[in-house]
């Protein structure tokens, strides 16, 4: 039998079956709910599994090693001053103890600063934080070459030290902007690339521009090196603030746009977006008022507060070598400030190479112990971490680390004690600088893990509390080998490293409930003032 199929219009003028006391309007009704309910799934579902950032990966590192490379400065300010610390006090007449003391504030308003300018940063955007700080570093430098007396290079030197600082948190907040927590070990090679040069190559450039032009040429240096840095930001830098762009969808205001973009959108502005933007990907979202303590605050934690006096102790042991091996090299070796200079190498390259082994590692881990706890991985999608103990991840490369480190600073103390061939301490320097280095990249990504909302501030926390205490480990160090011996220094400080480990061990066992407990009561406070603003 051959079925007659009706025809459109037959259709359109048939009824639709009914049954029991369901009525035609309220079939609408239904279908119109559903369909409302579909949109909803699907809406829910586009928003879930947005991009965690749309760059393509070319771009994301680019711009990781141009935030890397921008955040040179810092380092590079503190360290190529160092071999010229013995011609500063005898042009300006005065001991070096007081040019050391130069050294010891510099570090004081780097913990400080970055505390200022990292939360302006996660509310209003990194590309007008970097523009603060190349500017007021910029000025200072070329203060700094002009200046003749010693109360104007302690003022400046202040001042260099606030340009400079904040460029490194704005570096690992670009990270944390652009990567996932799955892939941040990897990407943090790259962010960290300038900060480990600067102490290796600072001190060579130093060494070489104080020996043939004379030290002011050092400032001139500095000038000229952020000066290109400043013009590359300006010029290409894009807005990568999530609390701005969200993941990189959303449109930048017109102050938090590049010169490129500026251009790009009055001569193309059809190119200038390939998609629609997704506005929920912004972070903080509700502007709020850039709160200078917020860097502070965050040590009120009880698992930041670990983390954060376990990384300033392993920060002020390395500051204190790297602070008195210029005055030990020239004591033992009768080095001049050139070769004083070649002698920083080893530490620098150490703590390069770490960027990459201690990067694999992290990433490594963090997916084993995903596997481990039942952790789905996506490619290029956050993974929170409310049920996620990401302490073990990270903490099980750090603590190794630490305890060789503290091994290889035992060794350097007793070979340069000895004053054994120039290769015992330039080897131990090596893997004390590989192994201490890469224990603080895994401290600085468990403390951007743990605060993804701000992770400029929470790296200012990190870089505020080391500093100081580095500080005070520079202004101790040297009168404490001239009295026990760079020997027994050296096997006090790790001492020190070793005796205070199981803080976090501490954090390891039981950081993940005390972060559970602080989100249970931040929601809770949150419902609760919800609820009276309702009534």
């Amino acid at each position: 039998m051959i079925e007659t199929i009706p025809s459109q219009q037959q259709k359109d003028t048939q009824q639709p079956e009914t049954s029991g006391n369901i009525q035609p309007d309220s079939v609408q009704e239904a279908a119109h709910s559903e369909l409302q309910h579909n949109a909803k799934e699907v809406e829910t579902y586009s928003i879930e599994n947005a991009p965690y950032c749309i760059l393509p990966e070319r771009e994301k590192v680019t711009l990781m090693i141009l935030a890397s490379f921008a955040a040179i400065i810092s380092p590079m300010s503190s360290s190529i001053y160092f071999p010229a610390i013995n011609n500063i006090a005898k042009d300006l007449n005065v001991s070096i103890t007081l040019i050391n003391l130069t050294v010891t504030t510099y570090l004081i308003l780097q913990g400080i600063a970055p505390s200022l300018i990292a939360n302006f940063s996660d509310i209003h955007g990194r590309r007008p934080a970097y523009l603060i700080c190349f500017t007021i570093y910029i000025a200072a430098n070329i203060g700094l070459a002009l200046q003749s007396s010693y109360a104007a290079l302690m003022v400046l030197r202040c001042l260099q030290s606030s340009g400079s600082s904040g460029t490194i948190a704005l570096g690992s907040a670009t990270v944390s902007d652009l990567s996932t927590r799955a892939e941040r070990g990897k990407y943090i090679g790259y962010a960290t690339m300038g900060v480990t040069l600067g102490p290796a190559l600072g001190p060579v450039i130093g060494g070489l521009l104080d020996h043939f032009l004379g030290w002011r040429w050092i400032f001139w240096f500095l000038v000229i090196l952020s000066s290109a840095f400043g013009a590359t930001v300006a010029i290409i830098y894009p807005e990568t603030c999530r609390a701005v762009v969200g993941n990189g969808s959303v449109p930048a205001p017109k102050w938090n746009r590049s010169v490129y973009q500026v251009v790009k959108s009055n001569l193309c502005p059809q190119k200038m977006f390939t998609g629609p933007p997704n506005y929920d990907t912004l972070q903080n979202r509700n502007k709020r008022r850039a709160n200078p303590l917020a860097s502070a605050m965050i040590a009120t934690e009880k698992e930041a507060f670990f983390i954060l006096i376990y990384g300033s102790l392993l920060y002020a042991g390395f500051m204190s070598v790297l602070s008195t091996l210029t005055s030990e090299l020239q004591l033992r070796f009768d080095f001049n400030s050139i070769q004083i200079g070649l002698c920083y190498l080893p530490l620098g390259f150490g703590s390069l190479t770490s960027r990459w082994t201690v990067g694999f590692l992290l990433d490594k881990n963090f997916k084993r112990e995903a596997r481990r706890q039942g952790l789905p991985i996506v490619k290029n999608r956050q993974q929170e971490i409310e049920k996620f103990n990401i302490e073990i991840a990270r903490l099980t490369i750090t603590i190794p680390l630490v305890y060789i480190g503290a091994l290889c600073l035992i060794a350097y103390g007793w070979v340069m004690e000895y004053k054994t061939s120039l290769a015992g301490p330039m080897v131990t320097l090596f893997f004390m600088g590989h192994c201490i280095t890469g224990a603080f990249s895994s401290l600085n990504t468990l403390i951007v893990d743990t605060h993804r909302q701000s992770p400029a501030t929470a790296v200012a926390a990190n870089n505020l509390w080391r500093c100081l205490v580095g500080a005070g480990a520079i202004a101790i160090a040297a009168p404490l080998i001239d009295r026990i011996g760079i020997g027994w220094t050296a096997t006090f400080i790790a001492f020190l490293w070793i005796f205070f480990s199981p803080i976090m061990w501490a954090v390891y066992k039981w950081g993940y409930a005390w972060r559970e407990k602080s989100r249970l009561e931040e929601q809770e406070r949150t419902s609760t003032t919800q609820g009276n603003r309702e009534l």
